[in-house]
């Protein structure tokens, strides 16, 4: 299913100076379909399910520090998903969490890596508060977290 999101700012990058307006993300699969201009994401994909977020859209997090205390492995990284995190540094990571981790789809990196939102890239976006805050999560095109 194709799906549109869009929210009040779209950053392609968390460190770009200007953030779009008016502006979206287009998911078909684990895989991002285009990014662009809302309208025109619409016109090249009539029919798209479309979710509109408040906040900043942009790429999903690397988690660089030891991951959250929780009773179980699929616990901890379900901790991760929740703070906007797709992906984790390996050497935080023994063999009962990057199983956990690949059961989720969440990336493990041997470095952190700046994410970016692009054409054909994996679809690991990020929802933001004003805060900062993870407001939702999508790790290879499923939304994982979305806080209410």
């Amino acid at each position: 299913m194709l799906t549109v999101h869009t929210a009040d700012e779209v950053r392609t990058a968390w460190d770009d100076a200007v953030p779009l307006t008016g502006a979206a993300v287009a998911v078909e699969g684990g895989r991002i379909a285009a990014v662009g201009a809302l309208a025109e994401i619409e016109r090249r994909f009539p029919g798209a399910r479309v979710r509109r977020w408040p906040g900043a859209l942009g790429p999903g997090r690397v988690h660089e520090g030891p991951l959250p205390d929780a009773p179980s492995p699929r616990e901890r990284v379900h901790a991760v998903l929740t703070s906007g995190a797709v992906a984790v540094v390996e050497r935080y990571v023994d063999a009962e969490l990057r199983a956990a981790a690949e059961r989720n789809g969440v990336l493990v990196l041997p470095a952190s890596v700046p994410a970016v939102l692009a054409d054909g890239g994996r679809a690991d976006l990020a929802v933001l508060d004003a805060d900062g805050a993870c407001l939702a999560t999508v790790c290879a095109g499923r939304l994982v977290h979305r806080r209410r």
